[in-house]
């Protein structure tokens, strides 16, 4: 039978509040451990390889897998983290490549020199849908999937509602386009967005049509990763409520939601999605 893990992102235990005051990282660590989180996602956009190396004590000591996420800005620059991530025995490393030909032609090579280092290194790739990297459009991440059909992805598909500023309820055509993104991904990440912000508090009433789209993609994409995947295979999905400015603020500076509780929230969600589709046979 195929597996869940359910991960807590690192850079989302940052508070980042006007005080200034922060956990520290053990506190971060004993915290997601004793939520029932399966593992960590260590982000190379928030903190740096040393800083990243020095996660692995707390990774091994509270028994978590781990997920890198890596913003590669060379083609070169993906190497090191590969082998980083191994010492990390990490899941995978997703890549939100700061590499951005403009043209699908030129992303090619790039794509796939980035697929012949996994490779070689011996450790799993996925490509995020996200701005701001080699992924940043729907329509040219879809033409990217087209001329690369080994190419996975871990759906983040907040970024995309951002992106192409989608109206609900959802036309045809988008439906469609999100369900060839939903087709390539093996790996999914928690994040409600609506059409002109990238990441919404999940209890306002007036946000209630968004997490039900989401939701309903959520669903769908773990459906169809079950009836491809194989014995033993495992899911992961990644709860990724970053701090501010992604956290919507008040006039204070301060949070209007909290995330922690957020994301059990969300973890809650899948839980009970994967637990239907057992009960479903599906």
């Amino acid at each position: 039978m195929p597996k869940l893990e359910i991960f807590q992102s690192l850079w989302a235990m940052e508070l980042r509040r006007p005080d200034g005051m922060e956990r520290s990282r053990e506190e971060s660590f004993e915290m997601i451990a004793a939520a029932g989180y399966d593992g960590v996602a260590v982000d190379l956009g928030s903190i740096d390889m040393d800083n990243a190396r020095a996660c692995l004590p707390f990774v091994q000591k509270h028994g978590l897998g781990c997920i890198v996420n890596a913003f590669p800005k060379t083609v070169a620059g993906l190497r090191p983290v590969l082998e980083m991530a191994k010492d990390f025995d990490a899941r995978f490393v997703n890549v939100i490549g700061q590499v951005m030909p403009v043209t699908v032609e030129g992303a090619i090579p790039v794509i796939r020199a980035w697929m012949d280092q996994s490779e070689e290194a011996g450790m799993p790739v996925l490509f995020e849908t996200h701005r701001n990297c080699i992924t940043n459009d729907l329509f040219f991440t879809l033409s990217l999937l087209d001329a690369v059909p080994e190419m996975r992805l871990c759906a983040d598909l907040s970024h995309f509602v951002v992106d192409r500023e989608f109206p609900l309820p959802l036309l045809p055509r988008d439906r469609a386009f999100i369900q060839r993104i939903l087709d390539r991904s093996d790996s999914f990440q928690g994040r409600v967005a609506g059409r002109e912000q990238i990441q919404l508090p999940l209890a306002y009433p007036q946000h209630r049509k968004w997490v039900e789209l989401f939701q309903g993609w959520w669903e769908e994409g773990i459906r169809g990763w079950r009836a491809r995947a194989q014995e033993g295979e495992v899911f992961n999905f990644l709860c990724e409520l970053g701090p501010p400015d992604y956290a919507m603020t008040g006039p204070d500076g301060y949070e209007l939601s909290d995330r922690w509780e957020e994301a059990a929230m969300i973890r809650h969600w899948i839980l009970e999605i994967w637990d239907r589709l057992e009960a479903e046979g599906a």
